[in-house]
């Protein structure tokens, strides 16, 4: 048997409370379980005269897992079940889809290679073990959006330096360059204060050894860890460009009041000699 685990990151967060009752309202196997982090269902439908099931994870941070449903069923979860508890949904071009495949094997070992998952037959219906995979990929998926959020800043800033070097001054008011180092710090506080798509799950602290080192493995695979490392880096990067611009820009701002102290001086003490020459009569 071979599927596709299809994993969507369609919001910033979901409203648990009201994710849990729009699936108790639908009944059946819709919930199963609920972790700390993460509701878990499963999916059945009939397309035409085909019964369509499959298993679905629902991350809190907005990211949702499906195993071995069509795509018919996974839009069906997204708007029936998920969409009326979104929290903040991303917009069209910020939605991030990631697709893999997995196949039930009984002479192969458990791995993981060209983006397919090989799972023993045995294990089929251990949602644990699905969980456990999950997680990980649902992490990659949230981590993407932040990647790219955070090339979009690049993208928007990278001339910014060449200007400088080449025309010392950057046509950038103070307002405008505040508003940079906001946006820098809030996709930087979301990563790093997230510590649901960065440290490992609670779920994980009580679960078998082997779950924990599958979710390692798939960890591994997606290059979490070093992605991580890139975008803290280039988050970096981009608060030490921005700090010097500020550092440019008060530097001028400082420079503007020291001349405009010194034609006040300027200003006074020639109001001063008229002042004495009027007195002296040299002047009428």
């Amino acid at each position: 048997m071979r599927g596709r685990i299809t994993i969507y990151c369609i919001a910033e967060s979901l409203d648990r409370k009201s994710l849990e009752l729009r699936l108790r309202e639908r009944g059946g196997v819709a919930l199963l379980h609920t972790f700390p982090d993460v509701l878990y269902g499963q999916y059945e439908d009939y397309e035409g005269d085909e019964l369509v099931t499959g298993d679905v994870f629902y991350f809190d941070y907005g990211v949702i897992v499906c195993w071995g449903l069509s795509q018919a069923a996974e839009r069906d979860v997204i708007r029936s079940l998920a969409g009326p508890a979104l929290v903040d949904p991303l917009s069209t071009q910020e939605i991030e889809v990631d697709e893999f495949n997995f196949h039930y094997t009984v002479h192969e070992k458990p791995h993981i290679q060209n983006d397919t998952f090989t799972i023993n037959y045995r294990l089929a219906k251990d949602h644990l073990l699905k969980l456990s995979i999950s997680h990980a990929l649902a992490q990659s998926t949230k981590l993407t959006v932040y990647e790219e959020r955070v090339v979009e800043i690049v993208e928007s800033t990278r001339e910014l330096p060449v200007i400088l070097a080449t025309t010392g001054s950057v046509r950038l008011g103070r307002r405008e360059i505040a508003q940079l180092i906001g946006r820098v710090f809030l996709q930087k506080s979301a990563v790093n204060l997230l510590s649901t798509v960065l440290d490992t799950p609670e779920f994980f602290w009580s679960a078998p050894d082997a779950m924990q080192s599958l979710y390692k493995r798939v960890c591994d695979y997606v290059e979490y860890d070093a992605r991580v490392e890139v975008l803290n880096a280039r988050f970096q990067v981009l608060q030490e460009m921005l700090d010097m611009l500020r550092d440019h820009q008060n530097n001028g701002h400082g420079a503007r009041l020291e001349w405009i102290v010194i034609w006040l001086i300027v200003v006074e003490v020639v109001v001063g000699l008229f002042e004495c020459a009027s007195i002296l009569g040299w002047v009428g």
